[in-house]
């Protein structure tokens, strides 16, 4: 027997391979091949694609090109036989099932895995993107790496990274980890990469989403990165294996991180960032978007301060406000008492002062200024040295 004029004992193998799944029936089987298939054939993002297959389901939307029907049988009332034409010109150069099956053998080699819409760890947030959602999603990693998805924030920001957008990215990324979200980036060099190693090295989750198949990690420089997000996080692409990267499925990339998560936040960005395509794509998804200000006079923060002053991103600053954004709970303000400040004020960064000298400086009582010092040591802004108090920063006495 044949499925889509292939043997299709070696179309059911090569599918079950890339699930993980011996159980499909044949039904199961056609859609996933065919779902890999589309990836191939229609380029990111293609609103025709996704309408044909919602009208056909993918295995007979497949077989009408194989078949080679007309536009004009193509055509619906959501689909216009002038955009199913050109629709046809653009997928049927593409049209190879025999090639279908190099990109599960090469999926196959590289531990790669198949998902397609309806499987449980469907990235619940692709629903965000409608017609433009993606067709298939290959993936390489854990699978509760991918189940992290539904608690995730992404982090993008310049290639061209300075020192100041890596050490806020840094902080940004192991604390949303430690706050039991995973870290969703790009992968690519600067703030994207930080983002992903941080993650890492607070041994969190981190998604990397390519433009091009997972089986060629990209860019180069990052191979090694990439290997360790492949065995401890989820390295992804709706393209199959063995597909390019290109400047379009760089931007259509973009919709992905942003959809797949709760916010977006974008940590350094200069005036034409692309990360800053992220952002609106995330906007779109009607997802938050967050930004880090820099200094006025930094040309790699000129994005960040563009989509806060346009209204189109909230200012954050920390690793609390960042996963606030993200539906975490507000960070608490500290309340100040007139006596915090008044001990603040008495104490001294080098000079250790006792506790009657404070309170004499501070105008309270002995028992009022025990009790803010106990308080202020607890949120680490004082400490008790051998000879009384002082604020945090004091050098240790040799």
């Amino acid at each position: 027997m044949t499925m889509f004029g292939l043997k299709e004992a070696e179309v059911a193998q090569l599918v079950r391979a890339a699930t993980l799944d011996d159980d499909l029936d044949r039904d199961e089987i056609e859609a996933r091949f065919a779902r890999a298939a589309w990836s191939g054939i229609a380029e990111p993002g293609d609103a025709v694609a996704n309408l044909l297959i919602d009208e056909r389901g993918p295995a007979r939307a497949l077989a009408a090109l194989v078949d080679g029907l007309p536009a004009a049988d193509l055509a619906t009332p959501y689909l216009s036989e002038a955009d199913a034409q050109q629709a046809l010109d653009r997928w049927m150069p593409r049209l190879a099932p025999p090639v279908v099956l190099q990109w599960l053998r090469q999926a196959a080699r590289h531990g790669a895995r198949l998902r397609v819409p309806g499987d449980p760890l469907w990235p619940a947030g692709f629903a965000a993107l409608g017609d433009h959602a993606p067709l298939a999603l290959w993936t390489r990693g854990p699978d509760e790496a991918l189940a992290a998805l539904e608690r995730s924030v992404a982090l993008v920001g310049a290639r061209a990274a300075t020192g100041y957008g890596e050490h806020v990215t840094m902080e940004a990324s192991a604390g949303l980890v430690d706050r039991g979200f995973a870290i969703v980036s790009g992968a690519a060099y600067g703030i994207d990469g930080m983002a992903h190693r941080a993650a890492l090295a607070s041994r969190g989750h981190t998604v990397a989403f390519l433009a091009g198949g997972v089986d060629r990690f990209y860019p180069s420089g990052h191979d090694a990165l990439l290997t360790r997000i492949a065995e401890h996080g989820i390295v992804a692409s709706e393209l199959p294996c063995g597909s390019a990267p290109t400047r379009w499925r760089f931007l259509q990339r973009n919709r992905l991180i942003a959809a797949s998560s709760l916010a977006t936040v974008v940590l350094e960005a200069g005036w034409r960032s692309g990360s800053l395509n992220t952002a609106a794509h995330a906007c779109d998804a009607g997802r938050p978007v967050g930004a880090v200000p820099g200094p006025v006079t930094s040309a790699a923060s000129a994005g960040c301060h563009r989509l806060i002053r346009d209204g189109k991103a909230e200012l954050v600053t920390t690793a609390d406000e960042m996963a606030a954004l993200a539906g975490g709970p507000e960070p608490e303000e500290p309340q100040y008492t007139r006596e915090h400040t008044r001990v603040l004020d008495a104490l001294s960064v080098t000079a250790q002062r006792t506790v009657d000298t404070i309170a004499a400086r501070a105008g309270l009582t002995v028992a009022q200024t025990q009790s803010e010092l106990a308080r202020l040591e607890v949120e680490g802004i004082v400490r008790e040295r051998e000879r009384g108090w002082t604020k945090r920063g004091a050098p240790r006495e040799p």
